[in-house]
């Protein structure tokens, strides 16, 4: 009976999965024959390498050919992204490059603490890095450079959560030290995101290997602005004078334009009301919005599944967490994941394309959910975004993806509060 039960069970969800790829998919290719000239935010970043080329300043918008948007990034990625845009190759087929990336991402990304990976789990993650929350349909078809983020951003996740055949997690630090470095750079391409760093301390390691992987990190975040701010002074001006508005009649990227954050909607609720004019209580509204949706819960329920085990009488809260962090590696794991994606979608500007950074953590969690979980995930994270995409109705401007994001994390979340030593009991099974 218990057989035929779980057979059931997996025909069903195997079918939910199969109807999620095939939404996937179809987003996509109905994209990809739109008569919209996608790629504008690459047309973008390769004009501002070029003009950097040709002696011109990248950050007055005049010197840029075909486009009346701004380069928001350091001066240090006009160097770095030269290669990229070399030869028109990115622009012209940035469509095809993207989806080459994305496959790679999802690739890329580790399991909880486990050495290998099983097909069902990679074609889990490719799955939801391709479909959540309509992260690379934006990505598609803006040609933000979120990709190169997201590939990063997988590549230190692989480097911060190897796991070693002995699960001996004081092995292969130094490679550690590499994806905290790594982690610190892709949050420096969008400084909000900067917070992001502190979910290393999760990490089942002892506190002062956490804090070293949190201050090599933090340095990774600040070395391009040092680099920037030291060898290209003059642009770091420009960089400066365009991010605040002070370079008359060209568009600045700035932090309340309108983007599908928490700190937005809380001006729109101010707005409702009429405060919206009065910055400290939209700023108050946002902060109580992240720690009471987002952050607060996160944190109880973790301490709830620390505490939930007997503890050496006398040790402190927080040695105690170190504690059961190091005695559960792959919990661990699963809770930095968790807090990456807290301390994420808490941001105070998130724009449309940067919900695939969201989905790349996302993906990390998603293929060690049980079945009624990952229908949630599947319904609530991609087959609803995606079902409003390919009926025509546009996210831009509103909070859908917020929404969706933050009931995906209340999944996650709920889920790790059922079952959170879910992953060492999967490990005592095998």
């Amino acid at each position: 009976m218990t057989e035929r039960r779980n057979t059931g069970r997996n025909i069903w969800l195997s079918c939910l999965i199969g109807l999620t790829a095939l939404l996937v998919l179809g987003n996509l290719a109905s994209d990809a024959t739109l008569p919209v000239n996608y790629g504008w935010d690459a047309r973008v970043n390769c004009a501002a390498v070029d003009a950097y080329a040709d002696g011109l300043d990248p950050y007055f918008v005049k010197n840029l050919k075909g486009t009346r948007l701004s380069y928001p990034y350091l001066p240090v990625t006009l160097d770095v992204f030269r290669p990229v845009c070399a030869g028109g190759v990115l622009v012209a087929h940035h469509m095809g490059v993207y989806l080459v990336l994305a496959v790679l991402c999802g690739l890329l990304l580790p399991g909880l603490g486990r050495t290998r990976s099983s097909p069902r789990d990679v074609a889990l993650r490719l799955l939801c890095v391709f479909g959540a929350f309509l992260g690379f349909e934006w990505v598609w078809a803006t040609g933000n450079f979120a990709i190169l983020g997201g590939v990063l951003t997988a590549v230190a996740l692989r480097l911060l959560l190897r796991a070693t055949a002995s699960g001996a997690w004081d092995r292969g630090f130094a490679l550690r030290v590499g994806g905290a470095a790594l982690l610190g750079l892709v949050t420096s391409l969008k400084l909000v995101f900067c917070p992001v760093i502190a979910a290393l301390y999760f990490l089942p390691l002892p506190r002062a290997r956490k804090l070293v992987l949190i201050a090599v990190a933090a340095f990774g975040f600040a070395l391009p602005i040092l680099i920037s701010r030291v060898f290209y002074a003059d642009l770091f001006s420009s960089w400066l004078a365009a991010l605040t508005k002070q370079i008359p009649d060209q568009h600045a990227v700035e932090l309340m334009e309108t983007n599908p954050s928490l700190l937005l909607l809380a001006r729109s609720l101010m707005d409702q009301v009429g405060l919206g004019d009065s910055k400290p209580v939209m700023f108050a509204t946002y902060a109580f919005a992240a720690l009471a949706l987002v952050l607060v819960p996160f944190v109880l329920s973790v301490l709830r599944a620390a505490g939930s085990e007997p503890v050496r009488a006398g040790g402190l809260l927080l040695t105690q967490l170190d504690r059961w962090l190091i005695d559960h590696p792959r919990v661990a794991t699963r809770v930095t994941v968790l807090a990456m994606f807290a301390l994420y979608v808490s941001a105070p500007r998130l724009k449309e394309y940067a919900f695939f950074e969201l989905a790349v953590y996302a993906a990390v969690l998603i293929a060690d959910l049980p079945a009624l979980a990952l229908a949630a995930m599947l319904t609530v994270g991609l087959l609803a975004p995606g079902l409003v995409s390919i009926s025509g109705h546009t996210v831009d401007g509103g909070f859908i993806l917020l929404i969706v994001a933050l009931a995906s994390f209340w999944i996650l979340l709920l889920d790790f509060r059922a079952e959170p030593m879910r992953p060492e009991a999967q490990d005592v099974r095998s």
